[in-house]
């Protein structure tokens, strides 16, 4: 009688944990997010934060207005930025030099407003028309 218990809980249990150890599917719209996706969404907060960071030193400040940019407008095209533009300004202030970080953020702010002006997104920049 114990033998027979034994070996029913004993089949029981390798069945249960056989089926808990298969993968599961995710049916669309569980909301369930992948490991990738959150190391994305992460990695894009950071590479924001870190541009943010450099924008609000009062060197580059005074820069920006110096060149006639308003710093709020840089802001607001920061925030306008997709996740690989985003990357890949911050890959490119993260390149710089230790002494050329600000003359290097600066031309990367000039360049993407730039590009912005002449797609027609904003409209900092006279010479673009």
């Amino acid at each position: 009688m114990i033998n027979i218990l034994r070996r029913t809980v004993s089949l029981l249990l390798i069945a249960t944990l056989l089926l808990g150890s298969l993968p599961v599917a995710a049916a669309p719209g569980t909301g369930l997010v992948g490991t990738e996706d959150a190391l994305a969404a992460n990695q894009t907060s950071t590479d924001r934060q870190q541009i943010r960071e450099i924008l609000a030193r009062d060197d580059v400040q005074q820069q920006l207005l110096a060149q006639g940019v308003d710093p709020r407008d840089v802001k607001a095209r920061v925030a306008a930025l997709s996740d690989d533009e985003a990357r890949q300004m911050a890959a490119q202030l993260e390149d710089l030099p230790a002494g050329a970080s600000v003359v290097g953020a600066l031309f990367a702010v000039f360049v993407i407003l730039l590009v912005t002006d002449i797609l027609g997104l904003t409209d900092v920049y006279p010479f673009t028309r």
